[in-house]
């Protein structure tokens, strides 16, 4: 039972990275530069897919909507985060908090759903060719999408709504950059066992369901793959997986990392550095992944710029 004197706190003060300024200031630029190409790299990809016909396919349709989904969650996070690095006070306000925490967590779930369309794109495409207009469908695409969106929204709500609804009776002090859950957790006197129960079988059925589905569709691919007779044919074909293959590996990896543990093997100084790379530094390695690793993509952009040259 919650005091009835308790009141919510007006705001939180981040712990941050470091006090040392010269250091601060060194990752202000830098993660202000990675930002920056994080956002101009994710919307150019989503704007040579709108413009360009030979793009406007399932593969790129989900691709675009996860340029979509690296920009969004990265901006959740990297501006408040820019700001405090070179501000004497590193607050945010109760219901900023919730917000951010929201955004975040309503996007980087979309994501894993997002993925996993894609993976069951590509497993469409190599092992039933002839049936893939049907199984990857317009309408198969779109409810895709709006499911991904749909989960990750009342995941999130669900994860905010608990957390907020904690008597944070003590310190204000989140150790942290952002309003993640789990230092939010730490600051409340009050039971969490429901709020750590919650995160750990929400975000493990939204992460392990999405693996799996990616599992079983690779699974399927290699087994295609490996029955083709040409050693060029099988190169050629698990291509088009590559990059996809090392997008789920960099975004999995840190998600189960940091989520999929108990709070007793939280570790905030490392946590803060593992989340420094997914809600930042990886977002701008999607665009690349898939930019430099994909023909289609280059040859799209080759045209555009060939085409922008000749009007000017």
């Amino acid at each position: 039972m919650l005091d009835s004197n308790y009141t919510m706190p007006t705001e939180f003060v981040f712990v941050g990275f470091t006090d040392y300024l010269p250091l601060r200031v060194a990752l202000f630029l830098v993660l202000l530069m990675v930002y920056t190409v994080t956002v101009v790299g994710n919307m150019g990809l989503i704007i040579l897919v709108y413009v360009n016909s030979s793009l406007q396919t399932p593969m790129y349709y989900f691709l675009s909507n996860l340029s979509f989904l690296d920009i969004s969650y990265s901006t959740a996070i990297a501006p408040k985060m820019l700001i405090n690095f070179l501000a004497s006070k590193k607050s945010i306000s109760s219901y900023g908090c919730a917000l951010q925490m929201f955004f975040f967590a309503c996007f980087a779930d979309a994501e894993c759903l997002i993925l996993a369309a894609m993976a069951y794109d590509r497993y469409a495409a190599i092992c039933h060719p002839l049936l893939y207009s049907t199984l990857m469908s317009r309408r198969v695409c779109v409810c895709s999408t709006v499911l991904a969106y749909f989960s990750g929204s009342v995941t999130s709500l669900v994860h905010v709504s608990l957390t907020f609804r904690l008597p944070f009776c003590g310190s204000n002090l989140v150790n942290h950059f952002f309003c993640d859950i789990p230092p939010l957790l730490a600051l409340s006197c009050a039971d969490t066992h429901i709020n750590e129960l919650l995160l750990f079988a929400l975000c493990g059925f939204i992460q392990t369901s999405t693996f799996v589905v990616i599992f079983l569709s690779y699974f399927c691919i290699l087994i295609t793959v490996l029955s083709i007779k040409s050693s060029g044919g099988r190169g050629k074909t698990f291509s088009t997986c590559a990059s996809h293959l090392v997008a789920v590996t960099l975004f999995y990896g840190t998600l189960l990392f940091t989520y999929l543990r108990p709070t007793a093997s939280y570790s905030p100084e490392t946590d803060k550095v593992v989340a420094v790379f997914y809600t930042v530094v990886f977002p701008m390695f999607n665009p690349i992944i898939y930019s430099f690793r994909n023909k289609d993509v280059k040859n799209a952009l080759k045209k555009l710029l060939e085409r922008n040259c000749i009007f000017t």
